[in-house]
């Protein structure tokens, strides 16, 4: 099972890394501005490392942090979904017939939350990391507020917009819906938050695919 694990989340890597090779392979590192491709490089990183920790017994991500790209991938999933126009199949890139924003804004994100139920183990998360998840959204749009004062005019849209985003287009929305804006997807952060630590502490300490651990192991002595 554990080289099961190992794949899965190699896996999760792979398609993570596939759908930004645009960034980190061509250069094209004005995407980096996106909340998708910075959600999607972290979670290659934690998912490489993660795998190396199953298939060598190694020390895993710690659960805070886990937690943290896992709600961040969740979030980019969801306002792909729900908010961003769809894409026009014309204008994608493919890599094995997939499309490159259907790796980053579908496949790893569902990947990335099955990892989570099913090959984590529970009952780790604390009632404060759900408020530690938090500091990565306000950082990133200083970040992005930073970059279009400095770099105005450059994109990364085609019109030449520094920002990625309409709905924190702080030119175009004026700073009173920006901020309105801001505040409502923290909220949604937020609620996302305590839901992944609510569904934490309410799943098994150890399930059947976490069982082989040495965690686990102690646990199943304890009882």
């Amino acid at each position: 099972m554990i080289y099961f694990v190992a794949l899965f989340r190699f896996a999760v890597a792979f398609f993570a890394l596939a759908g930004t090779s645009k960034t980190w392979m061509l250069g094209q590192t004005q995407n980096l501005v996106y909340f998708t491709h910075q959600t999607n490089l972290l979670i290659a990183l934690v998912f490489i490392w993660a795998g190396f920790a199953s298939l060598l017994k190694g020390i895993q991500p710690p659960a805070w942090l886990k937690g943290a790209v896992t709600l961040n991938i969740i979030i980019t999933g969801l306002v792909a979904w729900l908010v961003l126009p769809p894409d026009d199949p014309a204008t994608q890139t493919y890599i094995f017939g997939i499309a490159l924003n259907t790796m980053v804004h579908v496949i790893v994100p569902i990947l990335a939350t099955v990892d989570l139920v099913l090959f984590d183990e529970h009952r780790r998360f604390k009632w404060l990391d759900a408020l530690t998840w938090m500091i990565y959204f306000p950082v990133y749009l200083a970040f992005i507020l930073i970059r279009a004062k400095v770099f105005h005019g450059v994109g990364p849209s085609a019109d030449g917009s520094p920002y990625p985003y309409g709905f924190i287009n702080l030119d175009k929305l004026g700073l009173q819906q920006f901020v309105t804006n801001c505040a409502m997807y923290l909220v949604i952060f937020f609620v996302l938050a305590l839901i992944m630590v609510v569904l934490d502490k309410a799943l098994p300490a150890r399930t059947p695919l976490t069982g082989t651990s040495d965690r686990a192991a102690r646990l199943k002595r304890a009882r």
